[in-house]
C-alpha cells in the first residue's frame, strides 16, 4: 500500500439540486487499493488541467446574486455598499441565453472587480434532449460530445472577451430535464464530460449548474465513473431558503468537498439596496469564480524588473517603466524586498515585488487581490496531507476523491512512484504530486512556481 494513499470504504449516496438555471447530482465513490507502483493516469473522472502562464484561480466565500441582465455599474456600487452580497453571476453567452446584456463589457468587469465584486461567469449553452421546453436548443445523444466541446470553446472566447483570465471557473447552465429518461441522462453526462475536458484543455476550471432532481442527481451518481470527466465545481439550485453548503439531501459531503460548492437557495424575487431594486436569485458560494486583473501603478523611480518567479534570484524576463500601469492578477509570498515579502503576478505571467507597485499595503496582501493558487483534483479515493514534502512527515489531514488541492507552489521531496515533486497547499500542508491531476507525473507543472 502506498504510504500516501489512504484506502477508504465504498460510498454510495445520492445528490439533488434546484435553480432558475439548475445544478448537480450524487456520485458513487468506490475506494480501491492502489499499490505503490501504480501511477494513476490523469483521465476520467479527474482529468488533467493545463494552466497557461497567465493563469491563477480565484475563490468566493460568501453570498452572491445573479440577475438575468448584468446591472449598471451605478447599481453595482450601490449594492456593494448596502447589500450582503460579495459576488455577482453574469450570463456571458450560449445559444440558450435568454437576456440581452447591454451593460456587460470588459470595462464593466474591470470596474465591478475594482468595486470589490467577485464575478461568476455563467454560460447557457445547448440543453438536454428531454428538456420539456419546446423552444430550447438541444443536443442529442449523437451530438452531445461535439456540442459540449463547442460550448466550452465558445465560453472561453466569451470569457476572454470580457477579460476573464485562465484559471477562472466557468459555469455551464443545465436546465431541468426529465430525470427518469436513461438515454437523456447519458447524453447529459456525455455533454458535461466534453465540456469539462475542453475547459481543462484551455486552462479553465469547469463548473456546472443543474437541477437538484435531474442534472445534479445524475452528476453525483457518476462522480467516480471512469466513463465521464468530473466537473470541478457543483452549483446546486434548491430554493429551500437554506444557504448551507453541506448536509445536502442525497449528496455526500465528501463530493465537491474542498471549496467546490455553490447553492442557489432562493429563486426569482426582488431585493432593494441603496434605493435600487433588482429581480435576482440568491446564492451562497465557497468555490472558484472568475480571475481578472487589477490595474496598479509602478511606484519605483526606475524600471521595475519582471521575473519568472517571486524572488530576486529568478531570471529577469521583462521590465516595466516607472509610472506605468501593470495588470495584477494575484499575490503570493516570495523573497522579501524592502518592507514586504509579497509579490504580484501580472497578466503576462511575470512577477514583480509589491514593494514598488501602488497596491494599498506595503507590508502584506491587499484586497481585493486574491492569492495565487492552482487547483487540481485528487485522483485517488483518499489522499494524505502532510506537514512536509515526504511520507515521514506527520499526517495533517486528508482529501477525498475529486477534492481540489489548492496548490500554491511545488518543490522536491521524497520520491513517490514516478515523481519526487510535492505540492504545497494554501494551508501549508503537502501532497505528493503523483495523485493530483497535474499535467506531469515526473516533474514540475508550469506555471506553478517553485517553493
Amino acid at each position: 500500500m502506498c504510504p500516501e494513499l489512504v484506502v477508504g470504504h465504498a460510498l454510495a449516496q445520492h445528490l439533488i439540486v434546484n435553480r432558475r438555471h439548475v445544478g448537480f447530482g450524487t456520485a458513487m465513490l468506490t475506494a480501491a487499493l492502489l499499490p505503490l507502483t501504480i501511477t494513476p493516469a490523469a483521465a476520467e473522472p479527474a482529468t488533467s488541467l493545463s494552466y497557461p502562464t497567465s493563469a491563477s484561480a480565484t475563490r468566493l466565500t460568501g453570498y452572491a446574486f445573479d440577475a438575468c441582465v448584468a446591472p449598471t455599474l451605478e447599481t453595482m456600487q450601490a449594492w456593494k455598499i448596502a447589500s450582503p452580497y460579495q459576488g455577482v453571476g453574469i450570463y456571458i453567452g450560449g445559444v440558450s441565453r435568454s437576456c440581452a446584456q447591454p451593460n456587460l463589457t470588459a470595462s464593466w468587469v474591470t470596474a465591478a472587480s475594482i468595486q470589490g465584486w467577485r464575478i461568476i461567469p455563467i454560460y447557457v449553452g445547448y440543453q438536454a434532449p428531454c428538456i420539456r421546453r419546446s423552444s430550447t436548443t438541444k443536443f442529442t445523444s449523437l451530438t452531445a460530445t461535439t456540442l459540449g466541446i463547442a460550448d466550452a470553446a465558445d465560453a472561453v472566447v466569451q470569457a476572454q472577451a470580457l477579460g476573464l483570465l485562465p484559471g477562472s471557473a466557468i459555469y455551464g447552465d443545465m436546465e431541468h430535464y426529465a430525470p427518469t429518461d436513461s438515454e437523456c441522462r447519458e447524453a447529459v453526462l456525455t455533454y458535461v464530460s466534453a465540456w469539462t475536458k475542453e475547459l481543462h484543455r484551455l486552462g479553465y476550471l469547469a463548473g456546472m449548474y443543474a437541477n437538484m432532481s435531474s442534472g445534479a442527481k445524475h452528476l453525483s451518481e457518476a462522480y467516480a465513473s471512469p466513463a465521464h470527466a468530473r466537473p470541478d465545481v457543483l452549483w446546486m439550485a434548491r430554493w429551500d431558503s437554506s444557504p448551507k453548503l453541506t448536509g445536502w439531501a442525497g449528496i455526500p459531503n465528501a463530493q465537491w468537498s474542498n471549496h467546490q460548492r455553490g447553492k442557489q437557495y432562493r429563486g426569482d424575487h426582488e431585493e432593494s439596496y441603496g434605493g435600487v431594486k433588482i429581480n435576482i436569485d440568491s446564492d451562497r458560494f465557497d468555490a472558484p469564480v472568475a480571475t481578472v486583473s487589477y490595474p496598479y501603478q509602478v511606484t519605483s523611480s526606475v524600471d521595475l524588473n519582471g521575473r519568472s518567479g517571486p524572488t530576486t534570484s529568478a531570471p529577469r524576463i521583462a521590465s516595466y517603466a516607472a509610472g506605468a500601469t501593470v495588470p495584477v492578477v494575484c499575490q503570493t509570498a516570495g523573497r522579501k524586498v524592502g518592507t514586504t515579502s509579497v509579490w504580484n503576478k501580472l497578466a503576462d505571467g511575470n512577477y514583480v515585488t509589491d514593494n514598488y507597485v501602488g497596491t494599498p499595503s506595503k507590508t502584506t496582501y491587499s484586497a481585493p487581490l486574491p492569492r495565487c493558487t492552482y487547483p487540481f483534483q485528487v485522483m485517488v479515493p483518499t489522499l494524505n496531507r502532510r506537514t512536509g514534502p515526504g511520507p515521514r512527515h506527520p499526517i495533517s489531514g486528508t482529501l477525498p476523491n475529486g477534492a481540489l488541492g489548492w496548490v500554491i507552489c511545488q518543490r522536491s521531496g521524497s520520491e513517490v512512484g514516478t515523481t519526487s515533486v510535492w505540492d504545497k497547499l494554501e494551508d501549508r500542508t503537502y501532497l505528493t504530486d503523483l495523485y493530483l491531476a497535474t499535467p506531469s507525473k515526473t516533474t514540475y507543472s508550469p506555471p506553478v512556481p517553485r517553493c
